[in-house]
């Protein structure tokens, strides 16, 4: 059976451009539509390439900077034949325009009790729903923060899917109360938890599979494992932003080239990685034993060198 491929886009208003105390618009735009390689123009490569992608969104700075931004996203996304699921970064429930970050809320979802969890993830699936999206059935905590009461409350609200498991960041803030390697969909509290894919970088050290945190070699060694080894699913991470650099002026071309690798790497391997949408509730096999692709020295030394070179140089701020 192919290999499914969850190819997911974390969709936020950046918490650092509201503390730098930026206008509106311009948060908007650099952390949805920044230095033209955002939202849009992964739209657009996505097409080309026939791929199936779900976008996270994050309504929470709905609550300080109104639901138009949110509105607007969520629109295009749908327009473009993608999906929206729902994200929840709940620091944004104590947030005041124009203070610089002097007010907020708790930054990681397990801080709160199951029953605050449950109020938060119903109200934010409301906002998600009121900008334009249909009723969410997945949903990505921010920060990887979640634990068995979030997926608790997810079942709960009668969602089917969550994909906050995050090993390298396991125990904190990544606490469901699976094994850290747990990368293979299992059927866990009540929902199935689609965990995020995870390399061996270096002898028991683990890496997740997101586009600015993995190498195109690396990223290629890990989709051609799965598909060698039969794995029910790969989850991919990206943002919103993560392809600019860290202000939102300028692209970053190591992320951008690695964005476009993974999308020519897929739209030639269709058959065997097939991309897929949470909302299509595509059949998995569960319970499967997947395990990370094994470390590399090479690979890990070279891509320690591309980041070097990302973060000197192409990190500048325009």
């Amino acid at each position: 059976m192919p290999t499914r491929v969850f190819l997911t886009i974390d969709t936020e208003l950046m918490w650092r451009h509201h503390v730098a105390g930026l206008d509106p618009e311009t948060i908007v735009q650099r952390s949805l539509e920044p230095a033209g390689v955002g939202i849009g123009w992964q739209l657009a490569q996505l097409g080309r390439h026939g791929l199936k992608a779900t976008f996270f969104v994050d309504p929470m700075p709905a609550l300080v900077y109104g639901l138009d931004p949110i509105r607007r996203v969520v629109g295009a996304v749908l327009e473009a034949g993608q999906e929206v699921q729902l994200h929840l970064h709940p620091n944004w429930t104590g947030a005041t325009a124009g203070d610089r970050g002097a007010s907020y809320g708790p930054f990681e979802l397990i801080d709160y009790s199951l029953e605050e969890q449950a109020r938060l993830i119903a109200g934010a699936a409301d906002m998600l729903v009121a900008a334009g999206a249909p009723k969410p059935v997945a949903f990505r905590s921010g920060s990887y923060s979640a634990s068995d009461d979030t997926l608790l409350a997810l079942a709960e609200l009668g969602f089917r899917y969550d994909s906050s498991h995050n090993g390298s960041e396991h125990p904190w803030p990544s606490a469901i109360g699976l094994d850290a390697r747990q990368i293979a969909p299992i059927a866990y509290r009540g929902i199935t938890e689609v965990p995020v894919t995870l390399i061996e970088d270096r002898r028991d050290h683990l890496r997740h599979f997101q586009i600015c945190a993995l190498s195109a070699a690396e990223m290629k060694a890990a989709l051609d494992h799965a598909a060698r080894a039969g794995h029910a699913a790969v989850t991919v991470v990206g943002h919103s932003f993560e392809l600019a650099n860290r202000a939102g002026t300028r692209p970053n071309a190591v992320h951008v080239r690695r964005f476009e690798m993974l999308c020519r790497l897929l739209g030639r391997r269709r058959e065997a990685l097939v991309t897929s949408h949470f909302r299509d509730l595509p059949v998995l096999r569960l319970d499967q034993a997947d395990a990370p692709l094994g470390p590399s020295l090479l690979r890990t030394r070279l891509r320690q060198a591309e980041q070097l070179w990302s973060n000197l140089v192409e990190e500048r701020v325009a």
